[in-house]
């Protein structure tokens, strides 16, 4: 996180969410955690998703700008949506493509940029 917080704009942000799932194969032990960075259960449910997703090896994190109106509960699924569509459009290997094809015909689809944008939210990849 600290290389991350080099780049202003993060280091800035109101709120810097993130879930990991790193696999060690020796070992047959996947490691996973989540901090919220005060947005409550945030990165719980980023780390829910990413197992319900099946992705491992990976660390995510959605950074969130207050910008002055408050969000309610509307603000998770905000976060939940920008990481769904982050990981569907980049991240997901070849086995998964099937599983995801029938969520995208719901899901707006998203030019492929290094900015993905959701009201609220706004997660740059890197």
């Amino acid at each position: 996180m600290d290389k991350l917080k080099e780049n202003r704009k993060i280091a800035m942000a109101t709120h810097n969410i993130l879930a990991y799932r790193i696999y060690d194969a020796e070992k047959k032990v996947l490691m996973h955690d989540c901090d919220d960075d005060g947005e409550s259960s945030a990165g719980g449910q980023l780390g829910h998703l990413l197992e319900l997703m099946d992705i491992k090896n990976i660390l995510v994190v959605v950074s969130r700008w207050y910008g002055g109106i408050k969000l309610g509960p509307d603000r998770f699924k905000h976060i939940k949506n920008v990481t769904k569509i982050l990981l569907q459009n980049r991240y997901v290997g070849v086995e998964h493509q099937n599983e995801l094809a029938a969520d995208k015909k719901t899901e707006t689809q998203v030019p492929k940029t290094k900015k993905i944008t959701s009201n609220s939210s706004i997660s740059n990849v890197f």
